[in-house]
């Protein structure tokens, strides 16, 4: 009977340090994809279960095994690096060197319809005949590299090469020829559809060829990623193939000397990864490419300088696989920013990928739906192969075959990825949504440090928590851990759903990063003359006459004021923070530089701006502070604080005062000495207006305007005759104008 056991949120314990209880919870197919696996299975929909059962057949003492065949029988060999070996491994996985070559690498082995094994290394490729443990040289392509090889029906043998992208076509008794030549650097993969036809994936333009005849090619598919690695065919005439290049630089591996224009072999550091279906491939959409009617013309070989290390760029595909139908409609089934498909292997209506994501087996079920099926821990699944006994993986980094049964396994554990509390947290209780049957069990395990990674400084493995809700017993740390423990009976598993941890974050103080004061003005607008109120019944007017005579009564003429157009003000802003989201409150103060209390200007503030009337602060240096605290998210008890002082800000409101001299004149040239003085701030510029004509500037005596008092001059060339008036304006340090007029007659 199936029993749902469902989330539920409990109270921390008393005595925490903070008023807001946070959670970390994983629920979906990208929570858990960046976990690690073992025995564990991820659906799309983000639900852990059993995963078929994955055991080691064959381990090599090479770091990788690049190529697989099946002999009728069930034997397996298999083509090593980085000492060139070929390996035969029986169905029970007992294994033996079958030879050893000359070159580290062997990339290709291929079967004839005789059982006779052929092996292709690499660089200096050769293509060798092994029968009876003994190896001839079969044929010699002139090549680096040999990528790949495959018999067609008429029991010829064809070889895919680079660096200079040809395909050779050899005859039973070792006669070779030219066959196709890309104008690509490299062939990498090759297969042949349903009519026979050979296909052939290139780099680093990511084509597809089919190739009916002797240089007769046709473009199946332009992908946009640079390289075609592997191609599968189904009985229905579809062709799969998967494209690698979402990287700006590929590594090849230490053994395997690089070539100007070869790429590189697969990387073997293992990273964290995840996958992702593209919408287009969710929604079912297809995406038609145009069919051209020959190969592209031959290019000329670029060379391709290959760095020690890989510069992943973000956001951009590493990989897809696509299925081209036999009408030459393209669909993309997959894709991934974080991980590459080395190899696709088609199993009933679905699709094997096998990937460098800690060797990873994706199935891609017929409605496009992925799940991670078992994850080997190894850097690379290299290829796959299906056998009587059931699927086999290859991998590198430790170069092994594993072999997938068709039933889920007893057991396995599944751990999450590593969560940071961003300070010290106390941990509260676990829940999680499962479906449990009878007979099966869930248990959880957590763990908990402050380094990034787990290592040694780590707390152990805390002891099993059978049920939901359970207290988390890892002490008190900033980082954690879970485990799931999976038991199953006689093919069935739990099923879990979500995983939520409750904690209690350390309450951190807020943080103040800067305060800035700066002056502004606001426009008045002159106010309109208030409405004389007239009695209704009379009217009043006056008359001016020609004739000179004064009238009786007189309202005068008043001299009309301009109004200040604009009042300064000052405005004080801050910048703050707080790690844990809580919200803040302020407090504003200020201080004379020749004071020694602060004096409050305004408190209750939760805006990090405040505005003050530039006349309340007489001229001066003044200093201002921000309090900011926690409290409106914390208790009393558990609020935190944090104060910032302001660099001195001088205000100043007070003009310089100018003293102009008497002014000179000598014919039509006229001089003009004036004083000009501040007693709050420097001076910094000074000018001259004529009769109301353009601002020209003066120089002080001295040669520069930085003091408090400056002595100018001002001499005027070709003055007409008559009298003018020349208006002295001298600017302080805050922009204030002083202005004096002299009237020169």
């Amino acid at each position: 009977m199936t029993r749902t056991l469902f989330l539920l949120l409990l109270l921390l314990p008393a005595g925490a340090r903070a008023s807001t209880t946070a959670s970390w919870e994983l629920t979906s197919y990208q929570d858990f994809v960046r976990g690690r696996f073992a025995g564990v299975s991820l659906s799309r929909d983000g639900r852990l279960m059993l995963a078929p059962r994955l055991e080691t057949l064959y381990a090599a003492d090479q770091p990788v095994i690049w190529s697989l065949a099946r002999a009728s029988d069930g034997t397996v060999y298999a083509g090593t690096g980085h000492r060139g070996q070929v390996v035969r491994v029986d169905n029970s996985g007992g294994g033996a060197v079958l030879w050893t070559s000359e070159q580290p690498e062997v990339f290709a082995v291929a079967l004839d319809s005789k059982g006779i094994l052929y092996a292709g290394t690499s660089p200096n490729g050769r293509v060798y005949r092994i029968e009876n443990g003994k190896a001839v040289e079969f044929f010699n392509p002139g090549a680096t590299y040999i990528w790949a090889l495959a018999f067609s029906r008429d029991g010829s043998l064809f070889v895919a090469t680079g660096d200079q992208g040809k395909v050779f076509r050899v005859e039973p008794g070792g006669k070779g020829e030219l066959f196709y030549e890309t104008g690509q650097t490299h062939v990498t993969c090759l297969a042949f559809d349903r009519e026979g036809r050979l296909l052939a994936g290139t780099d680093p333009n990511g084509i597809l060829y089919r190739i009916a005849a002797k240089d007769k090619g046709f473009v199946l598919y332009d992908a946009n990623l640079p390289e075609i690695h592997s191609i599968a065919v189904t009985p229905d005439g579809a062709v799969y193939a998967a494209g690698q290049g979402g990287l700006a630089a590929r590594r090849g591996p230490g053994a395997l000397p690089v070539t100007p224009g070869a790429p590189a072999a697969p990387a073997t550091g293992a990273a964290t990864t995840t996958i992702t279906v593209t919408d287009e491939a969710a929604q079912g959409g297809v995406e038609i490419k145009p069919r051209p009617e020959a190969a592209k013309p031959p290019q000329p070989a670029q060379p391709v300088t290959v760095p020690s290390a890989p510069l992943e760029l973000a956001g951009i595909e590493k990989s897809a696989v696509y299925r081209i139908l036999p009408d030459h409609t393209v669909e993309t089934l997959w894709t991934s920013k974080d991980e590459n498909a080395y190899d696709i292997l088609p199993a009933g209506r679905d699709l094997l990928i096998s990937t460098d994501g800690k060797g990873r087996i994706y199935r891609l079920s017929e409605d496009k739906k992925v799940t991670l099926l078992v994850e080997t821990n190894e850097s690379e699944a290299t290829r796959l192969l299906a056998t009587a006994g059931g699927l086999l993986a290859a991998t590198a980094n430790l170069g092994r075959l594993f072999r997938l049964a068709d039933r889920s396994g007893a057991a396995g554990t599944y751990e999450s990825p590593v969560h940071d509390a961003g300070t010290v947290a106390h941990w509260g209780r676990l829940n999680w949504r499962a479906e449990l049957e009878r007979g099966v069990r869930l248990q959880f395990r957590t763990r908990s440090g402050n380094s990034m990674r787990p290592d040694r400084t780590w707390s152990d493995w805390s002891e099993p928590l059978a049920d939901p809700g359970g207290k988390i017993t890892s002490p008190s740390a900033r980082y954690i851990q879970w485990k799931a423990e999976f038991a199953g009976d006689e093919g069935k598993g739990p099923a879990l759903d979500s995983v939520t941890v409750a904690y209690l974050p350390q309450n951190t103080p807020p943080s103040l990063k800067s305060i800035q004061v700066t002056s502004q003005t606001t426009t008045t607008a002159a106010p309109k003359p208030a409405a004389t109120a007239q009695p209704a019944t009379a009217a009043f007017s006056i008359t001016v006459t020609d004739t000179g005579e004064t009238p009786a009564t007189s309202t005068g003429t008043p001299t009309q004021a301009l109004q200040r157009s604009a009042s300064r003000q000052m405005q004080v802003s801050w910048q703050a923070e707080d790690t844990d989201g809580d919200r803040l409150v302020y407090a504003l103060y200020f201080r004379g530089e020749d004071e020694r209390e602060w004096k409050l200007v305004k408190d209750n503030l939760y805006e990090t701006t405040f505005t003050l009337d530039g006349d309340v602060l007489a001229d001066g240096r003044y200093f201002f502070r921000v309090d900011a605290s926690d409290a409106p998210a914390n208790p009393p008890a558990s609020a935190r604080r944090a104060e910032l002082t302001s660099a001195p800000v001088l205000v100043d409101n007070t003009p310089p005062a100018v003293t102009p001299g008497t002014p000179k004149r000598a014919g039509a040239r006229v001089e003009i000495e004036f004083v000009a003085s501040d007693a709050s701030s420097p001076l910094r510029r000074a000018e001259y207006s004529v009769d109301a004509g353009p601002w020209t500037p003066v120089e002080a005596g001295d040669g520069i305007i930085d003091a408090g008092e400056e002595k100018f001059l001002v001499r005027l060339e070709s003055v007409p005759p008559g009298e003018h008036l020349v208006v002295l304006r001298v600017y302080d340090s805050a922009e204030n104008a002083g202005l004096a007029k002299v009237v020169v007659r």
